[in-house]
């Protein structure tokens, strides 16, 4: 009996929880959907494995692809990009 009574009050803790957790989950979706994308690509060196950054409209920005799977990333600013250890592309 005691179970059954630790089961509807649980039940009925998250009824009157569940919407404003929904809510808050809703609108912390909305802010990530709104804010703007991270256009920095951070590419890892396949000749010397060095993490290198590269911003638009630098010569090789565009023809860089991110494989999240071998380690690379996108950064959302310069200064974030450099404080993981990458360095700024050349050209």
């Amino acid at each position: 009996m005691a179970r059954f009574a630790t089961v509807v009050i649980l039940c009925s803790a998250a009824a009157f929880a569940a919407p404003s957790a929904i809510h808050a989950l809703a609108s912390r979706v909305e802010a990530v959907r709104s804010a703007e994308p991270c256009v920095i690509k951070g590419n890892i060196s396949i000749n010397t494995g060095e993490r290198i950054y590269h911003v638009p409209g630098q010569e090789y920005y565009d023809p860089t692809r991110i494989s999240p799977e071998y380690g690379e990333r996108w950064f959302c600013s310069e200064a974030d990009a450099r404080a993981a250890g990458w360095r700024k592309a050349r050209r």
